[in-house]
């Protein structure tokens, strides 16, 4: 079976049936709602949908990020707090989501001392857990929300 934290959220997995269901659609083979749920549900190695939920049902939520939510953070090293614009969730890696930060006040994203670069708005895909997979050259990721 399965292990609960690498499967995809309830959402993303009802979206992988539908686009399931649309493609065997196009192709010729009608299959519905219903049998396109349990075939991603043995795609994810779960004997039958319901199996798939109970699984999912008892595993901790995911955080959520959420347009307009005020966040506190550090971003290259440098403490920040602002507003998410814009959450777009990547279907194609599990629990990450690509966000839009406006920062309260603008973060210098250099560490040179005679030199700044100022950003008050940045992009980046955070996992469920608040971090960035990009890292720093010492091993810190780009972003780390609290």
């Amino acid at each position: 079976m399965g292990q609960a934290p690498k499967l995809p959220d309830l959402d993303v997995l009802k979206d992988q049936a539908k686009r399931l269901r649309d493609t065997l659609g196009r192709q010729g083979t009608d299959i519905n709602h219903s049998k396109a749920l349990e075939l991603i549900a043995a795609q994810h190695g779960f004997r039958d949908w319901n199996t798939l939920m109970g699984v999912i049902g008892n595993r901790p939520p995911a955080r959520s990020y959420n347009i307009g939510d005020q966040v506190i953070g550090h971003y290259l090293g440098q403490m920040f707090t602002g507003t998410i614009l814009a959450v777009q969730t990547l279907t194609s890696a599990h629990g990450r989501y690509r966000i839009t930060f406006d920062f309260d006040e603008p973060v210098d994203v250099i560490t040179f001392e005679s030199w700044s670069a100022f950003r008050k708005r940045v992009t980046v895909t955070l996992d469920e857990e608040g971090r960035t997979v990009e890292k720093t050259s010492n091993g810190v990721p780009h972003m780390v929300l609290s």
